[in-house]
């Protein structure tokens, strides 16, 4: 029996699936990593904080899977389907998901956690904020295969989509590493 192959819609929507369960996941590493760490548990912790790592990995991996197509295809299928009248909202974007609310509210919570981080934890925070980078640095990547560098985003329509990402990565990493020392290798 010859299968064909998934339709690039199939493939945009099944991993964006993926990438969604990795959020989930990364919800609850960080919630048990800030459990662990009020208890004490700093070994307990700091593998809460590598699985999270791990899962942002796994997530950037899954952008960059959900992408496997030409820009032709995002222009004529991909792109439509996040727009009117295949969905309702006319600035439709990830942000509108609850996984991403979620993790941005535990983001928030977080945040006096990492201001104050054991040092026994730098190694595990380094990885975390560095996996998250990687993240950022996909999503900017998958973005800039199919837009053009000043080309609007969904949401912001006069913004540019690549800016608009790494507006959004650094007030992530503001979240994520206040004192901007998770990741000594990047700027």
């Amino acid at each position: 029996m010859n299968a064909s192959p998934p339709s690039p819609f199939a493939i945009w929507r099944e991993f964006h699936w993926a990438f969604f369960l990795n959020v989930q996941g990364l919800v609850v590493a960080l919630r048990r990593f800030r459990m662990q760490l009020e208890r004490g548990l700093l070994a307990s912790a700091e593998e809460e904080l590598m699985t999270a790592a791990t899962l942002l990995t796994s997530s950037a991996a899954s952008m960059e899977l959900a992408a496997s197509f030409t820009k032709d295809v995002y222009e004529s299928t991909i792109r439509v389907s996040m727009t009117q009248p295949t969905v309702e909202s006319d600035d439709f974007s990830g942000l509108m998901s609850w996984e991403h609310a979620v993790l941005v509210g535990v983001w928030r919570d977080l945040r006096p956690v990492f201001e104050q981080l054991p040092e026994e934890l730098a190694v595990a925070h380094s990885a975390f904020v560095a996996a998250y980078r990687h993240l950022a640095e996909s999503h900017v990547g998958v973005c800039s295969r199919f837009v053009d560098s000043d080309a609007g985003s969904l949401r912001l329509g006069d913004r540019s989509a690549v800016e608009t990402l790494r507006r959004f990565e650094r007030g992530r990493l503001t979240l994520i590493d206040p004192a901007g020392k998770g990741c000594p290798f990047h700027s």
